[in-house]
């Protein structure tokens, strides 16, 4: 069995990561990344949708599908947030690794 994963997002109190602050680059790369979350996770909810084999009836129209679609628009959102698929970590891990260094990193080097 594996160990329990890493926080993502606020950090624990008492915590020495919570006294940095990421630089201005990271933070925009985590919200891209959310936002790639999310669009990845509304297609897949889309998908697992529109593999339905409910009839049309009254009570499954068009007005029904746009709720259905919101729903899973805010679902998708809140999930990227709190990270719990986890597609956002990765992908900023990776990403990260392409960021230049900060300012202080290059004077310390």
């Amino acid at each position: 069995m594996t160990g329990p994963l890493a926080p993502y997002g606020p950090v624990a109190p008492g915590s020495s990561a919570r006294s940095q602050p990421p630089s201005p680059e990271r933070a925009e790369l985590r919200k891209a990344a959310e936002g790639f979350e999310a669009i990845m996770l509304r297609k897949m909810l889309a998908s697992a949708r529109a593999a339905s084999f409910a009839e049309d009836t009254p009570l499954t129209g068009g007005g029904m599908k746009q709720f259905q679609a919101m729903r899973d628009e805010h679902l998708a959102d809140i999930a990227a947030a709190t990270g719990a698929f986890g597609f956002a970590r990765s992908i900023e891990a990776s990403l990260a690794k392409h960021l230049s260094a900060t300012p202080a990193q290059q004077g310390n080097s």
